[in-house]
């Protein structure tokens, strides 16, 4: 009965494990980051022997800056950021009593040769605290992305990603958020520091990013299923 408690406990032991571990997997919701395509208009019947066609027009003096849903635009990933914290805390507390010693008949109460029985409290508390705390991310590159929404007031939403596979690993870069018209250039790019609510994500996969991920026990024992 022991051992098939013992290994009852085991077996338990081992599925809230892989539980654990299948819960802190990450969600790849590639479907949401897929490129908007613009919408196209019913294609008209077109007449040969035409000079001009509607569908092969150049648009020579339109502004080629995106505007429309579908539309691409690249974003310079310039983010740097950097935190820096400090706290010291220093207390101390020091107490002295000092009680007389009790008179009966009018004669203090003395105790063995002939001393006086006071009594004295001494009592000293000190507290000494530090911590410091820092922290620096930087990201740099372009990316491109397309227009997934034109918002009542104007502004983009915009949403991209990258792929890269080098040797045995895989890059993905992420963005999205929400941009204004003014603010793109005239070579139809923004900075990442004026894309509001933005979302970046910068991640690998592949043997590399298996090497640097903890495995499904350790992350269990990590995880907040254990009490300890």
């Amino acid at each position: 009965m022991q051992y098939l408690s013992l290994c009852t406990r085991v077996a338990l032991a081992l599925a809230f494990a892989a539980l654990a571990g299948c819960a802190m997997q990450p969600k790849h919701d590639d479907a949401d980051w897929a490129a908007t395509p613009p919408a196209e208009p019913p294609v008209a019947t077109q007449t040969d022997g035409a000079i001009y066609h509607d569908m092969q027009n150049m648009e020579l003096f339109a502004d080629a800056r995106a505007h429309r849903i579908g539309d691409i635009l690249t974003i310079n990933l310039v983010e740097s950021t950097q935190a820096s914290k400090k706290s010291e805390t220093s207390t101390s507390k020091t107490d002295k009593n000092q009680i007389g010693a009790p008179q009966i008949l009018g004669h203090s109460l003395s105790i063995h040769g002939g001393k006086a029985a006071d009594t004295t409290a001494n009592a000293a508390n000190s507290f000494d605290g530090a911590g410091s705390s820092t922290q620096s991310n930087q990201l740099s590159g372009q990316l491109t992305v397309t227009v997934a929404q034109r918002l009542s007031n104007g502004n983009l939403l915009v949403r991209g990603e990258k792929w890269l596979t080098i040797n045995q690993g895989q890059e993905l870069v992420r963005i999205s958020g929400i941009v204004r018209a003014q603010d793109i250039e005239q070579d139809n790019s923004v900075d990442s520091t004026r894309v509001a609510d933005a979302r970046i994500a910068y991640t690998g996969r592949g043997t590399l990013a298996d090497a640097n991920t903890q495995g499904w026990l350790s992350r269990f024992f990590n995880s907040k299923w254990m009490p300890y």
